[in-house]
């Protein structure tokens, strides 16, 4: 049981790979397989944590293994959606735009403060993942980019913004921070208690 939260990430990790060599392969014919397979990775990461976290297992090393798994993942879900509906993505360019930015300032402020990636898994970035799945499935297995698009662009911004508090706030590196806020606190040295089924 103890090797299980790190074969759940490994499984998405290899899942991204697969995603993007079964659009090319099947294109439109397989897209609600690839939502399948869309849910069951959210549900990899999701439980990844909880089961660590139950198990007594989880590290910085392994949190670290399991935010770059989900950026890696997220990007071959990206990279799928590309493929099957590029005029959705060429029409929303700019606030996907928007989004790789932010994205990867997080990633450029934290390794100018403390030498090493962000690694927050922050409640709003959680919110975010939830509406960016509705996005992905309104896209691959509808070919549709409305309400549910809107919706992760909205979370994404608000979400990366509280990231790129956290980082600001925080004074040394911490992994598994669930906001602002509580970044705040933990500069004031203020003690809190983690939901376990979050953080």
């Amino acid at each position: 049981m103890k090797n299980l939260p790190i074969s759940l990430i490994i499984f998405r990790l290899l899942l991204g790979p697969i995603l993007i060599m079964l659009t090319y392969n099947f294109g439109n014919e397989i897209r609600k397989e690839l939502v399948v397979l869309i849910f069951m990775g959210l549900l990899s990461d999701v439980f990844d944590g909880i089961i660590a976290r139950r198990l007594g297992t989880s590290s910085e090393k392994l949190r670290r293994m399991d935010s770059q798994t989900d950026l890696v993942f997220w990007l071959c879900v990206a990279w799928c959606s590309w493929v099957l509906n590029p005029e959705i993505i060429i029409e929303n360019a700019v606030p996907i735009i928007v989004i790789f930015i932010m994205e990867a300032l997080t990633y450029v402020f934290s390794f100018l403060k403390f030498g090493k990636e962000t690694c927050t898994h922050a409640l709003l970035s959680k919110l975010w993942g939830i509406t960016l799945l509705l996005a992905f499935v309104g896209m691959i297995g509808f070919g549709y980019s409305g309400f549910t698009f809107l919706l992760a662009v909205i979370f994404g911004i608000i979400g990366h913004i509280d990231v790129l508090l956290i980082i600001l706030i925080l004074p040394k590196w911490t992994f598994d921070v669930p906001s602002s806020y509580h970044a705040y606190l933990i500069r004031r040295g203020i003690p809190f208690k983690k939901n376990k089924l979050f953080n």
